[in-house]
């Protein structure tokens, strides 16, 4: 992380994290080419800039925070609070993930994803590389928001302020670089001031980018493309003249006119929305010249301008010749003017429908143009046209916004909310993050079928790491009660299996983020969209998320699917499965064990399940070969790995076995915590999983205790992806506390299956006696011929349970029952694998 350095007074400049003076950037912009070229070789991550600008926003949001006394010498005069707001809202996390998600497809749209699963074909957001910011001298929160923007796109950026400007920008994009502790945003920011005279900068400046960036009119877009290489990317953003048009219903309004009043008024036509003509839909001159005298006088009831908004000496001289002249036509009967004694305002009326500018200051100029007109008489300026107001009835705004929208028009909106704006909202007709982009392929063969993400094989994903303390399930619910209401979009509840249900709240933008990436998982673990007919057989209702979550999965990868959902009658599932020729079936361990061997006859002569994803449990190894040898199975992966309140968390690749998955890291952090304290364990061994999700709108799930046991493990993956790896060792609630001992479910599991031959599900239940405990372990009945056996077996085995059982303080036996008899989560169908009745 960089730090804000103090500058000199001279030190006009920021490059690359540091304040320097015009010697120094005259000398680094010779070699401006070179530098662009390291810079773009060090990867800046979306989240690392997200985090960075959501720190900042909140920064500024907050008046003592100390960022304000260092920004304020810079500030321009009587406008510190709001630049300040409108900043801090432009750059919350909010804002920028949805101008993303609107502008380039997704929150992370610089990775190498698969648009299309069934093809392997990687698509992505590139930079152009430089982009080259020249910024007006009157808007101070263009210049650092423009550059916030080329960031977005990932591109390095070099920022021209005027001469006359303050440093605000410059100082604002330092801390902005603070704030990302991996150096890359620093990196890819330079700001410099100087005047357009210095053309020898400018050339420089230019001469290396891929895009130049200009805002302002014609002259001085002409200024800049002067030193515009050829092949690079001229986008201008131009002086633009924005219009009122109002029907004959809407005119007659009172309120129509204050609405009109308040968009003139606001900003005193200084904007490119704030209208300078008023057309209304008519051809009668008598009822043009009725209406300006009526907003004459709704003007003049208006507050004067403020007076750092009056007009400079060349403005009121165009002020008073474009008054004058409009009087002078009233002898013809062209005109009429109606205008304030003082001078500050005035509506001149017009019988000519010629789009004319104003000279602001409110000035309006009101004209006829009737509806059928329109097109012919807005098109020849439609390089010019920008908002129009429009105030009618339902059906004329749907007529007359398409009639605007072919004359030229890019925006319409209501009267009364010309300046109004929405978060990604295009500009001039375009998106800003597209301009600064390029849409860029890699078509692959047939060997990356089963790899999601081009970029997991180049190198691994790098998000700021976790911080602040742990958290554990019951304080994550109390913040799920204070998640903002427009956060809150979907609801689910967990299973239930290790406790009583818990909630979970979503925002659709971040259930979109995450089913995303599940489907890439999906396709890492050999999922194929093209050929597999899937059943979806997931327990469905209760608000509980599985079944409507891999449903959204296989939509998205294109697959075939038959949203069968879990259910008690196997016999109608199976006949389901045979007709529709499912190849595939996605449910969870419980259900699916069940269901196979409940219908096992016409399941085997049907031959056709070659491939079973499971989620929520874990197949043995010892039902592994079962559904192989038996059901001739040949895919049996995990679909994916993960919880309610955090999504998916890690998915298998095709060399995955076991517990072992890779984790989300483009979603998550994760940590290895000992059992016994809060450090992280050595390399290889097992402790607590700790996530700490980055990209959740609303909510704070930052090192999430998720109950869950695992271990690192080691090494590059062969399937070749650089996201780590982890292998699950069971649950926190799975290790119990029995006679003195810690006991281990899965060292059941692993013994019945390795020495006892057991395939079957099994499950603990703990009760309390008089003088000692009773440990009873249930096993399916069809799976366990000899329960004595088998509780041989486990003594053997398990030291520690022998020496318990030897030492009269444990009681054990082993009780075969039917599957359907095993204690299950209502909700999500997955099997308890302790249940503890001791009080």
């Amino acid at each position: 992380m960089t730090t804000v350095q103090p500058h000199r007074a001279d030190a006009h400049h920021y490059w690359q994290g540091a304040f320097i003076d015009d010697e120094e950037a005259g000398r680094r912009l010779a070699d401006l080419a070179g530098t662009v070229e390291d810079a773009l070789g060090t990867p800046l991550e979306t989240e690392a800039l997200l985090g960075a600008c959501d720190a900042l926003a909140t920064a500024l949001a907050d008046p003592v925070h100390p960022v304000h006394a260092r920004l304020a010498p810079h500030l321009p005069e009587g406008e510190g609070a709001a630049v300040l707001a409108e900043i801090a809202g432009a750059l919350s996390r909010r804002e920028l993930t949805r101008k993303l998600r609107r502008e380039l497809g997704g929150a992370a749209p610089h990775r190498l994803n698969r648009p299309d699963a069934r093809e392997t074909v990687y698509e992505a957001w590139a930079p152009v590389g430089l982009v080259a910011h020249i910024a007006p001298g009157n808007a101070a929160t263009v210049a650092p928001l423009g550059v916030v923007e080329g960031l977005l796109a990932g591109n390095v950026n070099v920022l021209k302020t005027s001469g006359g400007d303050t440093l605000l920008a410059q100082h604002l994009l330092a801390e902005l670089a603070a704030l990302d502790p991996s150096g890359a945003v620093a990196a890819r920011v330079i700001v410099l001031r100087f005047p357009s005279a210095r053309q020898e900068w400018l050339r420089l400046m230019c001469a290396p980018a891929d895009a130049v960036a200009v805002w302002g009119g014609e002259s001085a877009v002409e200024g800049v493309a002067a030193h515009v290489p050829p092949g690079c990317r001229l986008v201008e953003w131009g002086h633009r003249i924005s219009f009122a048009y109002l029907t004959r219903e809407a005119w007659g309004d009172a309120g129509t006119l204050d609405a009109l009043a308040d968009d003139v008024c606001l900003y005193e036509q200084q904007a490119c929305a704030s209208p300078q003509v008023v057309y209304l839909d008519t051809e009668d001159d008598a009822e043009l010249f009725a209406f300006a005298e009526r907003f004459a006088a709704v003007l003049a009831a208006r507050e004067p301008a403020p007076a750092d908004h009056a007009p400079d000496l060349a403005e009121e001289a165009e002020l008073s010749t474009t008054e004058l002249l409009a009087r002078l036509e009233e002898h013809l009967g062209l005109t009429r003017v109606f205008a304030a004694p003082d001078g500050s305002w005035r509506v001149m009326a017009d019988t000519r429908p010629a789009l004319t500018a104003s000279p602001l200051h409110r000035s309006v100029w009101v004209k006829p143009l009737p509806r059928k007109r329109l097109i012919g008489t807005l098109r020849p300026m439609r390089r010019y046209l920008q908002t129009m107001g429009l105030a009618g009835g339902r059906g004329d705004v749907a007529e007359l916004s398409r009639l605007a929208l072919a004359a030229g028009v890019t925006r319409v909106t209501p009267l009364g909310s010309m300046h109004a704006s929405y978060s990604g909202e295009p500009h001039d007709g375009v998106y800003a993050l597209q301009r600064y982009s390029r849409r860029v392929a890699v078509r692959a063969d047939e060997r990356f079928a089963t790899t999601a993400c081009l970029d997991d094989l180049a190198r691994p994903v790098v998000l700021p790491p976790p911080s602040g303390p742990l958290v554990g399930k019951e304080e994550a619910q109390e913040r799920g009660r204070h998640v903002a209401r427009e956060d809150a979009e979907l609801y689910f509840r967990s299973g239930g299996t290790t406790g009583l249900p818990a909630l979970s709240l979503f925002s659709y933008d971040d259930y979109d983020t995450q089913m995303h990436a599940a489907a890439r998982g999906l396709l890492a673990a050999g999922y194929d969209p093209v050929r597999d007919r899937t059943a979806n057989l997931f327990y469905c209702g209760g608000m509980y998320g599985s079944f409507i979550s891999f449903f959204s999965i296989l939509e998205r990868l294109g697959g075939v699917q038959l949203p069968l959902a879990a259910g008690p009658d196997h016999r109608a599932t199976a006949e389901a499965l045979i007709a529709h020729r499912a190849d595939t079936l996605f449910g969870m361990p419980s259900y699916l064990w069940q269901l196979l061997h409940d219908q096992a006859d016409a399941l085997r002569s049907y031959g056709g399940i070659r491939k079973i994803f499971y989620g929520g449990e874990h197949f043995t190894d010892a039902q592994r070969r079962t559904l192989r040898e038996t059901f001739g199975v040949d895919v049996v992966r995990s679909l994916t790995y993960g919880s309610t309140d955090l999504g998916p968390l890690g998915y298998q690749c095709t060399e995955s076995t076991g517990g072992v998955h890779h984790l989300h890291a483009d979603l998550h952090t994760m940590e290895i915590l000992a059992l016994d304290s809060d450090r992280p364990v050595p390399p290889g061994e097992t402790g607590r999983l700790v996530f700490s999700t980055h990209a959740r709108r609303g909510q704070d799930l930052g090192r999430y205790v998720i109950g869950d046991l695992g271990r690192a493990v080691p090494g590059r993956c062969p399937c070749g992806s650089h996201a780590p790896r982890f292998e699950l060792r069971g649950r926190l609630g799975d290790v119990m506390r029995v006679a003195t001992y810690f006991l281990d479910h899965r060292r059941f599991v692993t013994l019945a299956g390795e020495e006892g031959g057991y395939r079957g599900e099994l499950q603990i239940v703990l009760a309390g006696q008089d003088a000692r405990e009773r440990l009873t372990v249930r096993v399916e009945r069809s799976c366990a011929p000899d329960p004595e056996g088998l509780r041989a077996v486990l003594l053997s085995g398990y030291p520690e349970l022998r020496t318990a059982v030897e030492e009269r303080l444990l009681d054990l036996s082993v009780e075969a029952v039917d599957g359907a008899a095993l204690d299950r989560s209502p909700r999500s169908g997955k099997l308890r694998s302790v249940v503890d009745t001791r009080g």
